[in-house]
């Protein structure tokens, strides 16, 4: 009998698509190997891979560069370019073909719905921004009315308390949008469901996405050191690793 890997790259096999709609909850452990079946997924073809993520990051960096239509731009095709990343990973995962051509799949499937979540995430975002704004504003007005030591204290602490609910409310947005271009992509979800569906799923699974977050901060520092250059090696790492947990927590019997 021949003993199976426990860290293969998720297939067909074991794979339930309409079975599992709102996910599955795993153990902590498998945020580590949703990184190593992403590592798996990136050895498989390398060279696609890092074509690959020179091209998105080219992408972003020269919408960068345009003011505000440029940013408006990048936050509206995000999602679809995740989708079409996804679409290649799970080609790959399935035996076939990596294709620079997959960056733009999401282009020509389910378009629509992924603009919807890139739109969603622009306005939670703003709303985000809206609030810290609020808050840091508010205290620095106060604190100019007042003056003196209190006032100035009083304005950092505003700053300090804006910055902590701006970081405290943008973790449920991630979590909303983890899974929402996989389930937009390959079942064809509403964008609000998927949002729905996507944080209640990475809730249910909080101690594996604090693994994970905790292992992929660690890699993100040392992608950084070399000029960020091992970002061209990380985000397909990633990639693969978010359809790899997208896998075993909504497909996976």
């Amino acid at each position: 009998m021949t003993e199976q890997n426990p860290f293969s790259v998720p297939d067909n096999q074991n794979l339930q698509p309409a079975g599992t709609a709102a996910g599955r909850t795993v153990e902590a452990g498998q945020g580590i190997e949703w990184l190593k079946e992403g590592w798996q997924l990136f050895v498989r073809n390398p060279g696609v891979w890092i074509a690959i993520a020179v091209i998105v990051i080219v992408i972003f960096l020269v919408l960068g560069f345009i003011p505000l239509l440029g940013q408006l731009v990048a936050n509206l095709i995000a999602p679809v370019i995740a989708a079409g990343v996804l679409a290649g990973s799970r080609a790959l995962a399935q035996g076939e073909e990596l294709r620079i051509e997959h960056v733009f799949a999401g282009f020509k499937q389910n378009t629509g719905s992924l603009i919807v979540l890139g739109v969603l995430a622009l306005v939670g975002g703003l709303l985000i921004a809206f609030v810290s704004f609020l808050i840091v504003g508010g205290g620095a007005m106060s604190g100019a009315m007042i003056g003196d030591g209190r006032g100035m204290g009083m304005a950092a602490g505003s700053l300090i308390l804006g910055v902590l609910v701006m970081l405290a409310l943008m973790v449920p947005l991630m979590m909303a949008l983890w899974f929402a271009p996989a389930l937009v992509m390959f079942r064809n979800t509403a964008p609000v469901e998927a949002l729905k569906l996507s944080f209640n799923a990475c809730l249910k699974n909080i101690m594996p996405f604090l693994v994970y977050g905790v292992v992929m901060f660690v890699l993100s520092v040392v992608a950084a050191i070399p000029l960020g250059l091992g970002f061209v090696l990380l985000l397909p790492v990633a990639a693969g690793s978010l359809y790899a947990s997208y896998v075993d927590i909504f497909e996976r019997a």
